[in-house]
């Protein structure tokens, strides 16, 4: 009887050479688990970031993932688990705050009326998947934020706001492949805006917040964009490409981004919450996001 082929790969991303140390440790613990890796080639480099492959066979758990993870993570190097190794890959779907830029936009904002640390630590909270509903979440956070000039809206993005590592190069890269490029997020559509318009985005979805006589009143027009609304984007973006969720990368870091990233081709945890780490299949946090290029 022949065996079945390997499913699964296991991708080393690096700003520096993959350490022989590394590969040997990895490949000893592997053992351990009573599975073997095969190489796939050797090292491949391509532009600021290395990479090595190899296939092996029975699925890893995940504490045994996440053992691996943190071997590579003494390298400064980034494991990715990958159910296959992707091709068709036609849609890149991305969440906003903390992920494609370096803030949260509403904790910078709340800043401007001195209650940056009771928002932060709903934000946080949130994040961390210990405030379930989203949506109540959002409005608690928002409600604190009356009375605020809309003007510090342009001030957070012009002076506080930032492109993550590889975040133009990502966009530019996946552009140019022809994937349909989607902005969702659970933040604001003044950023979401600016950012689609900057970075070139097709689609960009958020939250709208209420300004009357150029202040904020402390709501949000229309339905909340939550981690459902998130993953309900992604599939009608499937859907009207004639594609499925298969053929999507999803990126994002925080709780309300699972829903979104599960099921995707390839989910990337970009310096994410515990919780969001465990579950997706790569989890960057020595790498920039443009690295997930290499995967597919």
């Amino acid at each position: 009887m022949i065996d079945a082929m390997p499913q699964f790969t296991i991708v080393a991303l690096s700003r520096a050479p993959i350490a022989e140390k590394l590969v040997f440790e990895i490949k000893d613990q592997a053992i351990q688990y009573g599975k073997s890796f095969h190489s796939l080639g050797g090292e491949i480099s391509s532009g600021p970031y290395f990479m090595e492959r190899w296939e092996y066979r029975d699925l890893l758990e995940v504490p045994q993932r996440e053992a691996l993870r943190s071997i590579a993570a003494r390298f400064n190097t980034d494991l990715c688990f990958l159910s296959k190794y992707p091709a068709d890959i036609q849609v890149l779907a991305m969440d906003m705050d903390s992920t494609l830029i370096n803030i949260e936009c509403i904790d910078e904002i709340a800043d401007f009326t001195g209650k940056k640390s009771a928002v932060a630590q709903i934000t946080e909270a949130t994040m961390r998947g210990e405030i379930k509903d989203f949506k109540e979440s959002l409005r608690r956070r928002v409600g604190l934020l009356e009375g605020v000039s809309a003007d510090c809206l342009e001030a957070v993005y012009r002076e506080r706001l930032q492109a993550n590592p590889g975040a133009t190069e990502l966009l530019t890269g996946a552009n140019a492949r022809g994937l349909y490029t989607l902005l969702v997020s659970g933040g604001f559509t003044f950023f979401t805006e600016k950012l689609r318009k900057q970075l070139g985005f097709h689609q960009a979805q958020a939250n709208t917040l209420e300004i009357i006589d150029g202040k904020l009143t402390g709501k949000v027009l229309g339905e909340i964009v939550d981690g459902a609304a998130k993953a309900a984007y992604l599939d009608q973006a499937c859907l009207e490409l004639g594609c499925s969720k298969a053929n999507a990368i999803a990126m994002g870091d925080g709780a309300n981004d699972l829903l979104m990233m599960n099921g995707s081709g390839i989910s990337v945890a970009y310096q994410a919450k515990p919780i969001v780490k465990e579950k997706a299949d790569a989890a960057f946090d020595h790498v920039g996001l443009d690295a997930a290029l290499m995967l597919f």
